[in-house]
């Protein structure tokens, strides 16, 4: 009997694309790690981010810049992540 976990696309695979298809899921992985790290530093920035808008004089707001490109490494790491490990239904441990 067939396994029914296994997406239908995935069933009759050689074992070198049941590899290359491992490793783009891990890659997939890691990009989701690195979305959580960076996702944990916004929010940490976030601390400081008021703080720099409100009493920061002009026009450059430092902190803000940079929480600003921290949530936008976040996002697209997570899309990135999210579209790589796609068609997964296990969890991995490293």
């Amino acid at each position: 009997m067939a396994n029914t976990l296994i997406p239908i696309e995935e069933r009759n695979l050689t074992p070198d694309q049941v590899e290359l298809l491992d490793r783009r899921r891990r890659r997939g992985q890691a990009f989701l790690v690195v979305a959580v790290q960076t996702t944990i530093i916004s929010c940490l920035l976030l601390l400081w981010s008021g703080q720099d808008f409100t009493l920061t004089p002009g026009w450059v707001k430092p902190i803000v810049i940079w929480n600003t490109i921290t949530v936008l490494i976040a996002i697209s790491c997570y899309t990135i992540g999210i579209r790589l490990r796609r068609g997964t239904n296990e969890f991995f441990s490293y």
